[in-house]
């Protein structure tokens, strides 16, 4: 493959969905008399952000936003308060699971009877020995033509007791991840082929991980491509996991079945599945960590699997953390629409794209779904395409439940400025910039995870 076409590649899959709009933001206005306000005004100016995306209109004006309510996590379905923990446990929150699964993310398989690990590295000093080095091979399946999912591991090398785990899945093969010779590399995928391919020695764009940050606070480093569990592109459903759980004469997903989001997730379950059997770590303190639409894949790995201990989404957005109920920037239409990612989710999502929006789900419940678990969303205040302040307010509209489970919510409901974190258990930092993450994004990250992990030091 050329480094050329492997270029652009990467740069699809990692920076141009996220980039394809951002423009500047009119001084807000009050959202809805259900949301709290924002009165902050514009802080950047992007250049000529596109006013149409796969046909549909992009609104980034405040004062066009359009009134809103959002669904009450603490009202069951039957319109009956929520007044205790029982009640949000075995009754709320399957409800709100049920939702998300059928109609937004899709259905998984659960975890499968033939899952088995290979320790190819079962533990090798690196890192100037500052760390222990793992490579473990997940299978799913004793067929060896089925997806495998490559985990990278670094524990502090002077640990006398299982560690905290930050597991952040990554947009490039493990080798891209860290500058370590030996890593044992593994493929990309090249979806001109819908093969495989090795990248180039030296091409590696995305997904550089600060191990040391992390070694040094006596946290473990996790990471996989996120590609081996299933491919990142429109027509290539039958190379992914996906397409072995097709039952007998099935040729198409039914309207509830998962999207690539909730493979990708489900890969970091699997993970997790390892991370029990592994005595170095304590499988009870792993932080999950996506960018973009990784964001949103580890909003829902979180939501769906209460093992992990915490969350950070990285500018997520829509499909993710930001209200799909406000309309500002990318909306569920712009989502689904059949040129772009309607693959990523159920396809019963799509029916619920277009304004007014009439979605039955939206993000203050998916972050209810986390709690009580720490959750940090981190975004930029450029980033307009993925509604930061959407995210904020959703982590606004979420604040009840994780006070009723007595756990303290973001307590505020002032848009912060940027480079001002609010680190509670649900916590919010705007980093001044576009889409992504900056350098000083890991210092917040450490901070946070200091204070929730609570890592030997």
């Amino acid at each position: 493959m050329h480094t050329k076409n492997l270029a652009r590649f990467f740069l699809f899959a990692s920076i141009v969905p996220a980039l394809i709009a951002q423009a500047p933001a009119a001084p807000p206005t009050p959202p809805a008399a259900a949301t709290p306000t924002a009165p902050q005004a514009a802080r950047r100016t992007p250049q000529s952000p596109p006013s149409v995306v796969a046909g549909i209109p992009v609104n980034y004006d405040e004062a066009k936003v359009g009134t809103y309510t959002l669904a009450d996590p603490l009202l069951l379905d039957n319109g009956k308060p929520v007044k205790n923990a029982k009640t949000w446990w075995t009754k709320r929150r399957p409800e709100i699971e049920e939702l998300f699964e059928t109609q937004q993310y899709g259905r998984d398989t659960g975890r499968p009877a033939d899952e088995s690990f290979n320790m190819t590295d079962k533990g090798t000093p690196a890192l100037d020995g500052k760390a222990i080095r793992k490579q473990v091979t997940i299978s799913f399946s004793k067929d060896p033509g089925w997806p495998q999912l490559h985990l990278l591991i670094y524990l502090p090398a002077n640990a006398h007791k299982p560690v905290p785990m930050f597991f952040s899945f990554n947009f490039s093969p493990i080798q891209c991840a860290v500058d370590d010779p030996g890593i044992t590399p593994k493929e990309v995928w090249d979806p001109r082929t819908n093969t495989k391919v090795m990248p180039p020695q030296g091409r590696c764009f995305f997904g550089r991980i600060p191990v040391d940050k992390f070694l040094d606070a006596g946290i473990g480093v996790a990471t996989y491509y996120y590609g081996e569990i299933d491919p990142d592109s429109l027509n290539e459903f039958p190379y992914g996991i996906r397409a072995k759980y097709l039952k007998p004469g099935q040729a198409e997903r039914a309207p509830d079945d998962w999207g690539s989001i909730a493979a990708w997730a489900w890969g970091m379950s699997r993970a997790e599945d390892y991370f029990e059997t592994d005595p170095a770590i304590d499988a009870k303190r792993v932080a999950i960590h996506g960018v973009s639409r990784l964001g949103k894949t580890v909003m829902w790995a979180g939501a769906h699997d209460q093992r992990f201990a915490a969350v950070i989404a990285s500018c997520s957005g829509e499909g993710g953390a930001a209200l799909s109920h406000r309309d500002y920037g990318e909306t569920i239409a712009h989502l689904t629409a059949p040129t772009r990612y309607p693959y990523q989710f159920a396809e019963n999502y799509a029916h619920w794209g277009g304004f007014p929006d009439k979605a039955p789900m939206d993000a203050n419940l998916l972050i209810a779904l986390i709690a009580s678990r720490p959750l940090l969303l981190q975004t930029g205040n450029a980033d307009y395409w993925s509604d930061p302040k959407g995210e904020f307010l959703a982590e606004v509209a979420a604040g009840p439940v994780y006070k009723l489970l007595g756990k303290d919510p973001l307590d505020t409901d002032v848009w912060p400025e940027p480079k001002v974190p609010i680190l509670h258990d649900l916590a919010y930092y705007m980093h001044e910039g576009p889409h992504g993450m900056v350098p000083t994004d890991w210092d917040i990250y450490l901070e946070f995870l200091k204070m929730h992990l609570r890592p030997e030091q």
